[in-house]
């Protein structure tokens, strides 16, 4: 086991599987004490076996439940803000509903747990914030991903007045930005197409990323859990409100 993380505590939201879960265990095999969170307490119970962290059941759309884990388990070196919905469809699609949801559970959520755990690390005057965006946004424009665009656009924007807000006291703000990634949901999209189309799973696959991904190559989660390592590591100490792409070179294009 390395120990970049050695010391710190981490607070890792959406643990409980794809991006979260990568995250907590990197975080774990890096040496930190790790508190994973998710509403899915079956999930947790299952990480909890795989790698010794603390879990607990949290809804991050429920600002009361927040403020108590805050209380709870904080103050904490690390935050990474992982939960969030991923909605298809253009803005002719989106209902009142659909848009509020989207909102709050991946930009409200991220306001709310940030509020919560950051006077931990001023007074600590140290700390690492990672939250989840995406290159689809206002980094690249994707087809029928209207809000969830509209969404991740603003987590940046959350994450670089963070980060802007708090450089003289030692708390770090940087969002990760990924392009198509090999979550379980998306493994289900590829099995499904592959059965219904009577193709090899590598072929399903690749119609998935079509034009979006050039590499041709989905990013995992392992991938993106080493790259939150060191977001928070002190290599990453002079990166301050940065949006980091992994993509595939889909901006690139």
């Amino acid at each position: 086991m390395s120990n970049r993380l050695a010391g710190k505590t981490a607070f890792v939201t959406a643990a409980g599987q794809g991006i979260g879960r990568a995250t907590a265990l990197a975080f774990v095999q890096q040496g930190a004490r790790v508190i994973a969170t998710d509403v899915n307490a079956a999930a947790l119970e299952s990480l909890h076996k795989e790698c010794g962290c603390t879990v607990d059941v949290l809804d991050v759309t429920q600002a009361e439940a927040v403020q108590a884990a805050a209380a709870k388990h904080g103050p904490v070196d690390v935050l990474f803000n992982g939960a969030g919905f991923v909605h298809a469809g253009s803005v002719l699609d989106c209902t009142e509903e659909e848009w509020e949801f989207a909102f709050s559970l991946n930009v409200r959520s991220q306001f709310r747990m940030i509020k919560a755990f950051l006077p931990g690390m001023l007074k600590k005057g140290n700390g690492s914030i990672i939250n989840m965006a995406s290159v689809a946004g206002s980094i690249k424009g994707a087809p029928s991903r209207f809000v969830y665009g509209a969404t991740k656009a603003a987590v940046i924007g959350l994450t670089k007045s963070v980060a802007a807000d708090f450089i003289t006291q030692g708390v770090r703000c940087n969002a990760i930005c990924p392009g198509w990634v090999l979550t379980p949901l998306v493994q289900k999209q590829i099995d499904d197409r592959a059965r219904a189309q009577g193709i090899p799973v590598e072929q399903a696959a690749a119609a998935l990323l079509g034009d979006k991904q050039p590499s041709m190559q989905f990013t995992t989660p392992d991938q993106l859990g080493a790259l939150a390592v060191f977001l928070c590591s002190d290599a990453a100490i002079n990166v301050r409100g940065a949006a980091w792409n992994m993509d595939g070179g889909w901006v690139a294009q």
